[in-house]
């Protein structure tokens, strides 16, 4: 199942389409879309506006958990967290030819996220996080190098607790991309700080 390329360098993960509206004139590449409250409709409402916000800017957009949705309205991106990955049609998102990329959080999880063929497989938390409460403790600069040599040239993302100043060692780890929340939603001025992102991403690929 591992289609389609690595997510960008740095992308942002948002919760609505708004959101989406806000960051991807800046030049985002990339956005994981979240969506967590919501009626099964106003779900569906929000992935349909933010595959055309997406598609209208030649923006990759990464529907979060509702893989069935995706599908029907015609992503190229799915990500699934563990329990999500236990119920998806992994053979149904395989025939339409979604890109899915894993969580994991343990050596465990990796297994799993491995048996099913992912485009990429995330990590997290790198650093601590104040989004929500975790059971794991960070995983640290170690753990990502530990990651990399098992899933080879699969992508490696990093997620948790990541800045700017933090971001070049992560890389420097072995991770290939770094998913990013709180670092700009809790911003003062959110854009100035995806743009600050984006300045670094633009020197990572130089």
């Amino acid at each position: 199942m591992s289609t389609g390329t690595a997510p960008d360098v740095f992308y942002p993960i948002v919760p609505s389409a708004l959101w989406l509206e806000r960051l991807v004139p800046l030049g985002v590449r990339t956005v994981q879309l979240r969506v967590k409250d919501g009626t099964e409709r106003e779900i569906r409402q929000e992935i349909a506006a933010s595959l055309l916000v997406a598609k209208a800017a030649n923006c990759r957009l990464i529907v979060n958990d509702y893989w069935a949705t995706a599908i029907d309205l015609g992503a190229t991106d799915v990500h699934l967290g563990q329990e999500d990955l236990a119920s998806a049609d992994l053979a149904a998102l395989r025939r339409a030819g979604i890109a899915v990329g894993i969580s994991t959080h343990d050596e465990a999880e990796l297994e799993t996220a491995l048996a099913a063929d992912p485009a990429y497989v995330a990590l997290g938390p790198i650093y601590e996080t104040k989004l929500k409460a975790m059971k794991w403790a960070p995983q640290g600069l170690e753990r990502i190098g530990a990651w990399k040599k098992r899933v080879g040239t699969l992508a490696l993302v990093a997620i948790g607790g990541i800045t700017p100043e933090r971001a070049g060692p992560v890389l420097a780890a072995g991770a290939d991309s770094v998913a990013v929340i709180t670092d700009f939603m809790t911003a003062p001025h959110p854009e100035a700080r995806v743009r600050l992102w984006l300045d670094w991403a633009a020197t990572v690929r130089a």
